[in-house]
């Protein structure tokens, strides 16, 4: 990593939020580089010889959460490996174990900008998530008893993080129920923000 910290935004909301969707527009703009969480964990969870892939399968089946210290070295890995210095963190610290253990393990090893939150109801999460799953996403997790038990974890573990990253103002609340060109018409008033600091 460069000598001047990289830059970190955390990319939060449930399962189907459009997290994802949007981080391919936010690396195509801005050239930021996208770290999802969750991909990184199936990947190394598929990656022959690893020494936490069954571990990382059982967490992902059940819908719980893998342990913060495997997620921070391989989101750590990956920032080093990709020599850039702007990354979008997605779908994760997804717990406050998450964000204790970030907060060891990188908090100062980087800037942290501000959290997007792309709100929108458990509905929409599902509806989109079924969706995905009947196109053929390849996800295990994209059936509908996983993904209540996703939306159970979100709100219990998920949204506690996200209401204290606002009590820091460090959240910018995104409106992920619209059309997808304007959530990223509202991503892009944020990005002038930064531009103007």
């Amino acid at each position: 990593m460069s000598a001047e910290k990289p830059k970190v935004i955390f990319v939060l909301g449930g399962p189907g939020a459009g997290k994802g969707t949007q981080c391919a527009n936010i690396v195509k703009t801005y050239g930021y580089v996208h770290l999802s969480a969750g991909d990184l964990l199936r990947q190394e969870r598929n990656t022959e010889g690893s020494e936490y892939g069954d571990l990382i399968e059982t967490h992902i089946k059940n819908g719980t959460i893998v342990p913060v210290e495997i997620t921070c070295s391989l989101l750590e890995r990956a920032m080093i490996e990709s020599s850039k210095n702007k990354f979008l963190i997605d779908g994760f610290p997804r717990s406050k174990d998450n964000m204790e253990g970030w907060e060891r393990q990188m908090g100062s090893k980087v800037n942290l900008r501000c959290v997007f939150f792309f709100d929108c109801t458990d509905q929409i999460c599902v509806d989109r998530c079924l969706k995905r799953g009947l196109a053929g996403s390849g996800r295990t997790d994209d059936n509908e008893e996983s993904l209540r038990k996703r939306l159970l974890t979100y709100q219990r573990e998920t949204m506690p993080i996200i209401m204290h990253y606002e009590s820091l103002g460090l959240v910018r609340k995104i409106d992920a129920a619209k059309p997808e060109e304007e959530v990223f018409e509202e991503i892009k008033v944020i990005f002038k923000e930064f531009d103007a600091e």
